[in-house]
């Protein structure tokens, strides 16, 4: 289904029905060959390709692959593409992302100065209004079918036209509303009008949407999940609550067919990574997706998507190979705000020498420890004394302990006549040998004496396993942002599949890597948060399905919370956890009201090392500043 969805994306991203929706309408092409509207529209399963057409310009930039036919002029192609924008808008503003990269009001969107001729904030909405146009001019021309299945294909275009409203209400508020395809300069609509025209659009179409349908596609569940998302965002929208609605809606989505994807398809502890991988559309991760974007290496390519999300976030030292790509692009990292949000529990050490099995010895370690021995056992550690090992099999010994930077030996009964180091720094000791070096960690010491070997096995602390980062040569702080290893980086996107394969273009280049748009996870948060927010519904309900989310990523319940635990700042952390850089964190913010004010400080918030507060116009965009030039009708928005 998926690749079949992509060829149809592929084809509509070269038909006529990409230049139909101007105002040459009613004009037919003068290449004989092109081709034309008629011809898309004379069945429904030619309109099936000018369907795909709609979904992909979500997806795609243009009409000749990665680059060279763009749909929106005045800025790269590439940066045009919509899950991009929505990545640099909604989370590059935030805590989640800093970029290295100097392109011309690109930093402005993380140190939130930027100003109403920015490229990126016009760039969306010129890609939000080209698809309402799409939608418009899909609808008009396939309501002339008369087969059912037309029928569907309009209710889907509905969808995707209430979902870029949906955008343009969060990011602009304010902008027109149009339904059909005009020449005349359209009049701004308030947001409330807009937040009711995407309410009836939703409620109208749901029972027209199909019960399930192929993937890629949306049915009726992703018009109740966009209700939840929308009825989650009333009050800031409108200034009327409706929580209620937003719990309604989102038990309809739970009760759906809908499933967490429990499926750790590459046995690696984690069931969350599958969801970001090049197989996420076969390997579980589908059963959770209500709307995603379809990427494929071969069929859609694009310098947007996904290819964008690996790229961008690879460099400094990371290997692009293990991530399934040629290169990286060393723009983005994460702040430590988003790093620490995620929770480790603390190693038992006690416990993990009981689980060893065996008696204490004379044999031990010695040296730059953090904790020494007793041997007196009068409660003054003795820096000359060894940390006894645990004998667990005829001399065979072992330890769990924590060491610190430095140096340490084996040795027999506190007698530096018998000592063991290591010369060669290979694993094999030799008596009386070079002290052994160690960086500071928690580690499995073995040593065996029949054979003069040991090993040290790093011991991690078991917790949140949504927390991938890359850490080596990365630095927690971040002082200068232009500099890649400045800042953690971030793994979560990766263009291998769940057997360790690269994505199906073998250069490289383009990532197979689907992006979900909303999937189930979301609206468990959602529910949450609309329950603690008085919407009704059942806090056991909430603290049952914020647990399912936290099982999958604790791989047990070791993180599991209680109903004491729920708080609306849990929850807004808790989002933060589960959905970093899946373009959601400034609608949240927003929502809690720390986007803009100095409730919540991040790094170069207000483009300050510590953050500051800014002025609460930023909450929304500008409306582009040629926009506002060539239409009379609009008022740019407060602040701009």
């Amino acid at each position: 289904m998926k690749n079949r969805m992509k060829q149809l994306i592929f084809i509509a991203a070269i038909s006529f029905f990409m230049t139909s929706c101007h105002d040459d309408l009613d004009q037919n092409p003068i290449d004989p060959d092109s081709f034309t509207e008629q011809d898309v529209f004379a069945n429904a399963t030619e309109a099936k390709s000018a369907l795909a057409k709609l979904y992909a310009s979500l997806a795609l930039t243009g009409q000749s692959g990665p680059a060279g036919q763009p749909d929106i002029s005045g800025i790269d192609e590439g940066f045009s593409q919509y899950t991009r924008m929505l990545f640099n808008l909604n989370e590059l503003t935030t805590d989640h992302a800093v970029v290295g990269w100097g392109d011309p009001g690109l930093p402005d969107l993380h140190g939130l100065y930027w100003s109403a001729g920015n490229d990126f904030t016009g760039a969306m909405y010129a890609r939000l209004a080209q698809e309402v146009s799409f939608t418009n001019a899909f609808i008009q021309n396939a309501s002339q079918l008369p087969d059912e299945e037309a029928q569907t294909f309009i209710a889907e275009a509905r969808f995707l036209r209430a979902f870029a409203y949906y955008n343009l209400i969060d990011f602009y508020a304010n902008v027109p509303l149009v339904t059909e395809i005009t020449t005349d300069l359209p009049s701004q609509s308030s947001r409330t009008e807009l937040f009711d025209f995407v309410e009836s659009e939703l409620l109208d179409i749901q029972d027209l949407l199909l019960d399930s349908n192929e993937y890629g596609r949306v049915d009726k569940v992703a018009a109740w999940a966009l209700l939840s998302k929308l009825y989650l965002n009333a009050e800031v929208w409108t200034g009327t609550p409706r929580y209620t609605d937003c719990v309604t809606y989102s038990e309809n989505v739970l009760n759906s067919s809908y499933v967490i994807n429990t499926t750790d398809a590459n046995g690696n502890g984690s069931a969350y990574d599958e969801l970001f991988l090049a197989d996420n559309d076969t390997n579980g991760a589908q059963n959770e997706f209500i709307f995603t974007l379809n990427f494929d290496g071969i069929y859609s390519q694009t310098y947007g998507g996904s290819t964008f999300i690996v790229h961008g976030a690879t460099g400094g030292s990371m290997d692009p190979t293990s991530l399934g790509i040629n290169g990286g692009w060393g723009g983005y990292r994460t702040t430590k705000a988003l790093v620490e949000k995620f929770e480790t529990s603390e190693i038992d050490l006690p416990a993990l020498n009981s689980s060893l099995g065996g008696t204490l010895s004379d044999w031990g370690l010695v040296g730059d420890l953090n904790n020494w021995g007793d041997p007196n056992e009068d409660g003054n550690p003795d820096e000359d004394a060894d940390i006894e090992m645990y004998e667990i099999s005829t001399n065979q010994y072992a330890l769990y302990i924590e060491l610190a930077d430095g140096f340490f030996k084996f040795r027999f009964n506190e007698d530096w006549g018998v000592n063991y180091g290591d010369n060669d720094a290979d694993g094999i000791l030799e008596a009386g040998g070079a002290n052994i070096e160690v960086t500071a960690g928690t580690y499995l010491v073995t040593f065996d004496l029949d054979n003069l070997t040991y090993e040290l096995t790093e011991v991690i602390a078991e917790g949140d396993k949504r927390a991938m980062f890359y850490t080596d040569g990365q630095t927690l702080e971040i002082e200068s942002i232009p500099q890649f290893t400045q800042g953690y980086a971030v793994t979560k996107f990766k263009n291998i599949d769940s057997n360790g394969n690269q994505g199906s273009d073998g250069s490289g280049d383009f990532v197979d890597t689907d992006l979900p748009i909303i999937r189930l996870a979301e609206i468990y948060l959602n529910y949450a948060e609309a329950n603690l927010r008085g919407g009704g519904g059942s806090i056991a309900t909430a603290v049952d399905k914020i647990n399912e989310l936290r099982m999958r990523a604790y791989g047990g319940p070791s993180g599991n919370i209680s109903s004491g635990d729920l708080t609306l700042d849990f929850v807004l952390d808790e989002r933060s956890r589960e959905l970093y850089w899946e373009g959601q964190r400034r609608t949240d913010l927003i929502r809690y009201n720390y986007f803009t004010t100095n409730g919540y400080l991040w790094p170069f918030k207000g483009n300050q090392l510590n953050g500051t507060s800014v002025n609460s116009f930023r909450n929304i965009f500008p409306i582009p500043t040629n926009t506002i030039a060539t239409n009379p009708n609009l008022i740019q928005n407060e602040g701009y």
